[in-house]
């Protein structure tokens, strides 16, 4: 008795700069709308991931933070809030910032299941850091509810927020490789480049876990009852946050510098820039806010910055390697490059 014949192996299909494999079970889709599909999905979640950072602002601006006295229901048997007088809006805040919740887990599990489906030529590298959404997302859930138990600890509301800003990184290289290529990884800068953007990504997160010990001493405690704060002047915490900030410009400098000189390739050198524009108009709203007193417009403003500013820095770092196929093909005599066909690797 013959074994069956193996399937044969599917092959990428393009549309535009994205590449799909075709789906067995889908087969009235096509490249073009599976790879309209992918777009949505991954940008989706990208924003939504960006979007909890504001909301979770929200609530802690609002005075928001036990709105909802429980977890998951909002009040003990009642799962979503109800309007009272002594109340007002608050547990209608805290409640959307767990809707939103829901909603980024529709988009993360998206993000998985077509990464599996559609993306799988990319390689087992893509495949694992496409889970990191959802497992950050329950994760964070987890974590929102001891918050809640604890009534707001800082201990707990740091690690909380630091959650979604390595959230918005991992999304954003899912997303920039979700349109750079198919290849394995590879360098596309000078080695002195990545080597420059180690420690400007370590600042950059030491600045964040700055941001919230500053946070943590101010008045934006997420209640408007007695709330257990950081035992830290905030005066000496702005400092030294302003101060890792002069050390992240100072990296940053550098690797402008570095990339000039190499003529890196343009996508990093853009990268690169945007980074410091951002973080120079980050750096006038914190001034801003520590000057007026911390209005809560501005400060939410600089959170919306600072959702950026993650991103941006996973955006400069994908932007030092590439996943593009190296064109074996030799040049003719004209210095044109021949042809070549979509390849697939396995571990990238």
């Amino acid at each position: 008795m013959s074994r069956p014949a193996a399937a044969a192996p599917r092959s990428p299909e393009r549309h535009g700069r994205l590449t799909t494999l075709p789906d067995s079970r889908l087969t009235g889709w096509g490249p073009r709308r599976r790879a309209r599909v992918a777009a949505f999905v991954f940008w989706g979640n990208l924003l939504c991931q960006m979007g909890i950072i504001l909301s979770g602002g929200a609530v802690r601006l609002t005075a928001s933070g036990l709105g909802c006295s429980s977890w998951p229901n909002c009040e003990p048997g009642q799962f979503t809030p109800q309007l009272t007088m002594e109340a007002g809006i608050h547990p209608f805040v805290e409640f959307g910032n767990r809707s939103l919740t829901g909603v980024l887990s529709v988009f993360a599990i998206a993000v998985l299941l077509v990464s599996w489906r559609w993306l799988g030529h990319k390689g087992r590298g893509f495949r694992v850091l496409a889970c990191v959404p959802l497992i950050g997302t329950a994760v964070q859930a987890v974590v929102g509810a001891f918050v809640v138990w604890f009534d707001l600890h800082p201990g707990l509301v740091s690690p909380h927020f630091l959650i979604s800003p390595l959230l918005c990184a991992v999304s954003m290289v899912l997303l920039v490789r979700l349109y750079d290529g198919d290849g394995r990884t590879r360098l596309a800068v000078p080695a002195r480049a990545a080597a420059v953007f180690v420690p400007l990504a370590a600042v950059g997160f030491v600045i964040l876990v700055l941001g919230t010990v500053v946070t943590g001493t101010g008045p934006h405690s997420g209640d408007a009852g007695e709330v257990t704060r950081i035992a830290m002047n905030p005066v000496v915490a702005s400092r030294v946050h302003a101060i890792a900030v002069y050390v992240f410009c100072a990296l940053l400098a550098a690797l402008l510098v570095v990339l000039h000189r190499s003529r890196a390739r343009r996508e990093a050198i853009g990268a690169a820039w945007w980074l410091l524009a951002l973080t120079l108009v980050q750096g006038v709203i914190g001034y801003v806010q520590y000057f007026l007193g911390l209005p809560e417009l501005v400060v939410f403003l600089h959170l919306i910055g600072a959702a950026v500013f993650a991103a941006a820095i996973a955006w400069v770092g994908a932007r030092l390697v590439t996943w593009q196929v190296l064109d074996p093909a030799p040049r003719d005599q004209d210095g044109a490059h021949g042809t070549t066909t979509l390849g697939t690797t396995e571990a990238r």
